[in-house]
């Protein structure tokens, strides 16, 4: 098989996630045979360095051998099982596990297959809680401006990114929107503290007036991904999860994306020292293998479900695949490679080698914010430095660099004018080193006479 022959096939037949399939008349596809670590491989022997983890779901590497060999031994006992009624040994110990290792009252887990999947099911949960508690004027849910949650219908109606928003409006229901603490917007001279504590005081007032509505709140901690990397500081999570508990809300921590070491630490939420009432985890889960999600909550939530089958007030939804044992299998076996690698810890030279890139990237004339939380590294592409103003996103500058990147063998998937790295943790310094370089000539092409 060869890339030209694929190519021809797949756009026969295939309709890609979130692309404009008229985009590869110019961006053609690339049809990939196989993956070893950090590199990715086409049919044609090219290779190309992973530096976004395939959509930030890899963490060890591609065909890592340590989960293929978990994933092999798991095949040969049980490939699924239905999970109602049924239940198998690894999805039980990841249960364990999960409990262990995530925030102190998290002793609850229930499964589902994606991200998205796992914000329906923390949405639905925390509003039947409160309709078992006898609470059922608290329907609404708030969430940040600027986040992003999924692209199913509640997972929608909580995100704020209008290009995957925006066309379905009708459908969604509707979301109390606080503005965000994206520190991107900060005064000159003012900390990222000062300025997420300032942003804190809207969501302080939007939760006084309507708690009585209010079932939960949701957010992603730290980082709002799909929101083109904007951050903010934990002192915000600080103080919604104190403000949560004192009005009689719901917390719900969306750590699709920065669970799992993106963040410096294994859950985001550790920086503030915080436990929600819901806590999303799902993408590096199974260390980029096969879809898993799993929603952890607290006994208290679960005791509110727990009765007679004749009052309805247990928690019936479901997946076909739910707590699938070979998925289960590799996220157990990426624990394991947390555990006893000691990743968290020696990520830190990563982390100092992703900084370094940062400030090389934040001398180009054209970068006018370079941001970095732990393991997520961001260089945004502007007209002018000294008033940020940002480039018209219809020019696809970011899409320029990925063209030039891709050109050099690395994998820099833009956000709208943000080129980031979210690379697996099996990346080296000197490849952190050499992403910086490309991104660096990338951004200088993207932006070459152009006002």
């Amino acid at each position: 098989m060869h890339n030209p022959d694929l190519k021809e096939r797949d756009l026969a037949h295939l309709w890609h996630p979130c692309s404009q399939m008229k985009d590869h008349e110019r961006y053609p596809l690339i049809p990939i045979k196989r993956g070893e670590g950090v590199w990715l491989e086409d049919y044609e022997g090219n290779r190309y360095l992973d530096a976004v983890s395939s959509w930030w779901v890899n963490a060890f590497g591609h065909a890592n051998p340590r989960i293929n060999q978990a994933i092999k031994d798991q095949l040969d006992q049980l490939e699924h099982a239905i999970f109602a009624g049924f239940s198998h040994g690894p999805g039980i110990d990841l249960a364990e596990r999960l409990c262990a290792i995530t925030p102190a009252g998290l002793n609850k887990v229930f499964y589902g297959d994606n991200g998205s999947s796992a914000v329906e099911i923390a949405l639905k949960m925390s509003f039947q809680y409160w309709q078992n508690r006898g609470r059922p004027e608290k329907q609404k849910f708030v969430a940040l401006k600027n986040g992003y949650h999924g692209e199913t219908i509640g997972a929608l109606s909580v995100g704020d990114v209008d290009l995957y928003k925006a066309t379905f409006k009708p459908l969604l229901f509707d979301v109390m929107m606080a503005p965000s603490p994206d520190c991107f917007y900060r005064e000159p001279g003012e900390s990222w503290r000062d300025y997420s504590l300032r942003q804190f005081i809207h969501m302080e007032a939007l939760l006084e007036e309507n708690h009585k509505q209010v079932a939960a709140v949701i957010v992603e901690p730290l980082v709002q991904c799909a929101g083109n990397m904007r951050m903010y500081h934990p002192v915000y999570l600080e103080k919604l999860r104190a403000c949560c508990d004192r009005l009689g809300v719901h917390l719900i921590l969306d750590e699709i994306a920065v669970g799992f070491g993106r963040t410096g630490k294994l859950f985001a939420s550790e920086h503030a020292g915080i436990s929600p009432d819901f806590m999303c985890v799902s993408k590096a889960l199974t260390g980029g293998y096969l879809p898993l999600s799993a929603v952890l909550t607290t006994d208290e939530v679960y005791e509110a479900f727990y009765h007679d089958y004749e009052t309805l007030k247990g928690f019936l939804h479901s997946h076909s695949y739910t707590g699938n044992p070979v998925a289960c299998a590799a996220a157990l076996a990426t624990l394991d490679i947390f555990e006893s690698d000691k990743v968290i810890e020696n990520n830190q030279t990563l982390v100092a080698a992703l900084k370094r890139a940062g400030d090389k990237l934040a001398d180009h004339p054209n970068v006018i914010d370079v941001r970095q939380t732990g393991m997520i590294l961001a260089a945004e592409m502007g007209k002018d430095k000294s008033t940020r103003e940002e480039y018209d996103w219809r020019q696809r500058r970011g899409m320029r660099v990925y063209e030039y990147a891709m050109s050099k063998g690395a994998l820099l998937r833009p956000l709208a004018n943000v080129v980031y790295f979210m690379p697996p943790y099996v990346i080296t310094p000197e490849q952190i080193d050499w992403l910086a370089d490309i991104a660096w000539q990338g951004i200088d092409k993207a932006t070459a006479g152009a006002d």
